[in-house]
């Protein structure tokens, strides 16, 4: 047992560098996501994880060093992904009603197909205090994100919101997630709930909706 435990030690203290790049992590991470999903936090094991990712044990350690810190690293992988998804690269910034269905299709997007683990994340935050910090950003930081951004628009003109920036943002928010619960349930519905809510997002903007195509 003392030499396994070694040995684990061993390969955790490899460069984060190292670990983070390796494509064995990514799929540590998908594999993770999906057993957490589909067995819930507690019945979920290691040997499931690496099971799911097809590597051995060994390497599970070599980036992790236990279940509650792959799960806490799922956790800022989707925090990220929802701020990433107000990044909208390739839209032009300045085209208001193209950022608002840009940043919703993505944050709609996100928010599916990351379902099973935000209600794992909900649920384990009522418990963990690192997990509830993690999900407070998750909550939060993509709706302070988008006030800032209503609030710059609005400042300049190009926008005439009709509460402000951070009621909106947070209006516009539980509107996504709403739909995105559709969408995990329907996937056909994606389209659809696209264009609805940023329909109702350009009305709380005060701006016109796009033309349809």
């Amino acid at each position: 047992m003392a030499r396994r435990q070694q040995t684990q030690q061993e390969w955790a203290t490899r460069t984060a560098r190292d670990r983070t790049d390796a494509p064995a992590r990514g799929r540590l991470l998908d594999a993770a996501e999906s057993v957490f999903g589909r067995l819930g936090y507690g019945p979920a094991t290691v040997a499931d994880i690496t099971a799911a990712a097809e590597v051995s044990r060994a390497s599970f350690y070599v980036y992790f060093a236990s279940k509650d810190e792959v799960f806490r690293v799922l956790a800022a992988r989707v925090r990220d992904a929802f701020l990433a998804a107000q990044d909208v690269p390739g839209v032009d910034t300045d085209d208001v009603a193209a950022v608002a269905e840009a940043s919703t299709a993505a944050f709609i997007a996100a928010y599916a197909r990351h379902l099973p683990l935000l209600v794992l994340l909900e649920q384990q935050a009522r418990a963990d205090a690192e997990v509830r910090a993690l999900w407070e950003e998750i909550r939060e930081r993509p709706v302070r994100r988008a006030a800032r951004y209503v609030r710059r628009v609005a400042g300049q003109g190009r926008a005439r919101p009709v509460v402000d920036p951070l009621t909106l943002s947070r209006a516009v928010g539980g509107m996504s997630v709403e739909f995105a619960r559709l969408v995990a349930e329907r996937p056909a519905a994606y389209d659809a709930a696209v264009r609805d809510v940023t329909a109702m997002y350009l009305h709380l903007l005060g701006i016109g909706a796009p033309p349809q195509q």
